[in-house]
């Protein structure tokens, strides 16, 4: 009997999954320090990234919302536009999209059955493999512009054969020292190595640690280099649990009164100069118009499939999830928090093993209720592990077997005016989310 294409993905998934060294599983052990393999797997693709023009972003936190932001601008615009993010939640394919809808499991299938032999000599990683399908896919569907989101770094990411028409780089936090660097100088190295020569880049926040690093990249490059906070200023007024309001200047002049944009937190101000002077930067490639603009802000997660970010999985009580899992991430989430009325505050919880534990439950606060859990990876941090370490902090909670677990004790405990994040990890967002 034949088997339908949701057996054969499956069984492609558990290919990828189990065959292949898979950083977001396993850490360290899937890291490539070199281009080798992506070059060697491209080429014999005939480089397909070679077929439409791209925009590279790093960072440490933002790029996902930076190129949702651009993404859903352009589409609006009635541009067909491939998107290229990581890590998934729920769904391998969230990381693949043509105009908000995911790349076909039949794609999927066929992609990997026809190419495995190279695959078996070139021996290449899950992302090498995944950035390959995306470019191999953007091409095929004749994207008129791809937006093109590094894993990890950017120097010596998998995405980083391509030759944008612009490089972004959103701002510069600790994350993934092990690999980075274990000062923000070093990393921002890492993540200016996406400058290309004669390309402009946007820099979305000045910091005094790296924009030396960032002009003497640029300087090295011939690359003009355009800070976006030097150039817009973007001021959250109000919000509610789908849309943050803005006021939005440019050169110091009005661009947007009370804009309405399908992000929630005031911390995506940051995000939002970023997106615009980016899209400033193509708009001669790409016409655009403040309506379109305005309409793209208000309907971002619609128009592109986002998710995880200050994402709303319910009310009475509320339960909101979110991604950030690094220092700058947890410290504007919990920033955050602190603008919502709730009566108590509940935190289900859990990490990786190869993060900064204490650094990153510092940023909870004291009085809140925990809920501590491992995600279900191999990298995942060991509950008891993270509920001690908690507890040394002043941070009481009880461990629970499962991320669905700690969220189902954390429901039952709750009362109608509490909240409930969910957070900690990429991963423990991952098993919550719709």
């Amino acid at each position: 009997m034949k088997k339908n294409i949701y057996t054969q993905f499956d069984e492609t998934l558990n290919y990828l999954y189990t065959q292949l060294p898979m950083f977001q599983r396993v850490g360290s052990q899937a890291f490539k320090k070199d281009l080798t393999n992506i070059k060697a797997l491209c080429e014999y693709l005939e480089n397909p990234y070679e077929q439409y023009p791209c925009i590279h972003i790093a960072g440490t936190n933002g790029k996902g919302s930076t190129a949702h932001l651009i993404s859903g601008v352009l589409q609006a615009h009635g541009y067909k536009v491939g998107l290229y993010t990581s890590p998934h939640y729920r769904d391998f394919r969230e990381r693949i999209k043509v105009n908000g809808k995911y790349i076909s499991r039949k794609y999927i299938v066929t992609f990997v059955e026809e190419h495995k032999a190279i695959f078996q000599k070139i021996k290449p990683s899950f992302f090498e493999i995944t950035v390959a399908l995306a470019f191999d896919f953007f091409a095929k569907q004749k994207v008129d512009i791809a937006i093109i989101e590094t894993g990890l770094g950017g120097r010596l990411d998998s995405t980083n054969i391509i030759t944008p028409i612009l490089s972004v780089i959103t701002n510069i936090s600790f994350d993934h020292q092990q690999f980075l660097g274990n000062t923000l100088k070093k990393i921002a190295g890492e993540k200016a190595g996406i400058i290309k020569n004669k390309i402009p880049v946007v820099i979305g926040e000045t910091q005094k640690e790296t924009t030396p690093v960032f002009m003497k990249k640029a300087t090295t490059k011939k690359s003009e280099i355009h800070f976006a906070d030097k150039n817009y200023k973007v001021i959250p007024l109000s919000e509610n649990l789908t849309h943050t309001t803005f006021d939005i200047l440019k050169n110091k002049k009005p661009l947007f009164a009370k804009q309405k944009i399908n992000l929630h937190g005031a911390y995506q101000s940051k995000n939002i100069a970023t997106a615009l002077q980016a899209l400033d930067l193509i708009s001669s490639k790409y016409p655009m118009d403040k309506k379109k603009i305005s309409k793209a802000f208000k309907e971002l997660k619609s128009l592109t499939n986002f998710k995880g970010r200050w994402q709303l999985l319910q009310k009475d009580p509320i339960v909101i999830c979110d991604s950030a899992h690094n220092e700058g991430g947890l410290n504007l989430a919990m920033s955050q928090l602190k603008s919502l009325k709730f009566n108590k505050l509940h935190c289900v919880i859990g990490m990786v093993n190869d993060k900064s534990i204490e650094k990153m439950l510092n940023f909870f606060p004291k009085d809140a209720c925990f809920y501590f859990c491992r995600p279900d990876i191999p990298r995942g941090l060991n509950v008891d592990i993270l509920s001690e370490k908690a507890k040394e902090l002043g941070l009481e909670g009880k461990a629970y077997s499962s991320v669905p677990n700690a969220l189902r004790a954390a429901k039952r405990k709750a009362e109608k005016k509490d909240l409930i994040y969910v957070g900690g990890s990429t991963f423990v967002v991952a098993e919550v989310i719709r």
